[in-house]
């Protein structure tokens, strides 16, 4: 997921410290986009409650945090499991 240029742009001019209700507030109704759609800045970072930002960068990782399962592609996938039926002649490997 990358969070749209606009939504980058406010966050980056925004002044800090700041919670989320403020930066909700303000730009709350900007979109990000996900690989299942879009949903607002504002119902990500309402996820995380009474948390304040200390710069730009704490607010961006936030609201990747918070996004929903939307955000994420495929649940419950792992590169480590067991090789599926078909897949024979491939070690399991651990680190």
């Amino acid at each position: 997921m990358q969070l749209l240029a606009n939504v980058e742009d406010a966050i980056d001019a925004h002044s800090y410290p700041a919670t989320a209700a403020e930066l909700v507030a303000e730009y709350g109704d900007l979109e990000l986009e996900t690989p299942n759609g879009t949903e607002t800045f504002g119902d990500a970072l309402e996820r995380l409650g009474e948390t304040t930002f200390a710069d730009a960068e704490e607010a961006r990782l936030g609201a990747y945090s918070a996004v929903s399962s939307d955000a994420i592609g495929r649940q419950n996938y792992s590169d480590r499991d067991a090789p599926s039926i078909g897949e024979n002649g491939r070690d399991q490997v651990s680190f």
